[in-house]
């Protein structure tokens, strides 16, 4: 379970838990593999935690075609 961000904040800025799934593991696993982060500062040490801290942030977003 998570507590911050909390999972309503989440889906104000995605329209699914499906798209919010894929977003946060996608960008997980940028940040694993030493791609550069959009915040100074996470309360997460883990990847996955750090990807929904950017998305409640708003600095990463789902791109639209």
């Amino acid at each position: 379970m998570i507590l911050y961000p909390s999972v309503d904040a989440l889906l104000e800025k995605v329209d699914s838990r499906y798209s919010l799934i894929m977003l946060a593991s996608k960008r997980a696993h940028q940040i694993d593999a030493d791609q550069p982060k959009m915040l100074d500062h996470y309360n997460s040490v883990k990847s996955v935690g750090q990807a929904l801290e950017e998305i409640v942030a708003g600095d990463l977003k789902i791109k639209e075609d």
